[in-house]
């Protein structure tokens, strides 16, 4: 589904020139629940803006569907920005809109949308991430797992072939991430969503992600099947991540 090809990030302004990614590569199968993993800094969150352009690229491709997205502007790179849920760390809603007016933005973003057909989509995501009884609900009056709930419904309305999670637990306690873990999990087995888990915690990964990359330092240092590489204990995965 992505294919990422050579792919460098390079920052260059007043200090000195940093490297955040460099020449990396990556292949994700439609379907996958893929874990991207690595410490503070090593260049985990501009793989994610350059995935979602957010960034543009210093150099490389990024694939999907055939197409080079680092290329696009204009109409085509919304088009192709529309087929990417992304679920951002600090939630990002609307803190004076309910929760159903959350997860309707996007849709109305949408010229000559449809108010009933965006009133369905909304019940029926919000019954997806079980919040149909919060919809008049305000974000302030939402825990921490709610509030992550109504960003993946969001995330979801424009019906992405791809969700991109930055530290989509990092803020909730560990029943709250066991939920949030089963939720994401069963909207990948339902909606066969591609699902890209951008993460410091090994715990995660580990329980639902099938592949993984590990990054260090802007580079890619191990990737595979994600069994694999806990069962190998070589990897860089008990080096970088367990201090061994």
């Amino acid at each position: 589904m992505i294919t990422i090809s050579h792919l460098t990030k390079i920052f260059e302004g007043k200090g000195p020139r940093v490297t955040a990614l460099e020449d990396v590569n990556l292949e994700i199968g439609k379907g996958d629940i893929y874990g991207i993993i690595g410490m503070s800094g090593a260049g985990k969150s501009t793989l994610l803006r350059c995935l979602t352009l957010l960034e543009r690229p210093t150099s490389g491709q990024i694939m999907l569907a055939g197409q080079d997205i680092a290329s696009l502007s204009g109409a085509q790179l919304r088009a192709a920005r529309r087929g990417m849920g992304v679920v951002f760390q600090g939630y990002n809603l609307l803190m004076q809109k309910t929760v159903a007016e959350n997860v309707a933005f996007p849709l109305r973003l949408e010229k000559g949308y449809d108010k009933a057909a965006v009133q369905a989509r909304v019940a029926e995501l919000l019954a997806i991430v079980g919040l149909e009884d919060r919809a008049g609900a305000y974000p302030a009056q939402l825990s921490g797992g709610q509030k992550q709930r109504v960003a993946i419904a969001r995330a979801l309305a424009t019906q992405p072939e791809m969700l991109l999670c930055d530290e989509p637990t990092s803020a909730l306690d560990p029943l709250t991430t066991k939920s949030m873990l089963a939720l994401l999990t069963d909207i990948n087995k339902k909606l066969g969503v591609t699902i890209i888990i951008i993460t410091h915690e090994l715990a995660v990964v580990r329980s639902i992600c099938n592949r993984m990359v590990v990054i260090d330092n802007g580079l890619f240092v191990e990737q595979g099947a994600t069994a694999e590489i806990f069962e190998n204990p070589q990897s860089e995965v008990a080096r970088l991540l367990l201090g061994k």
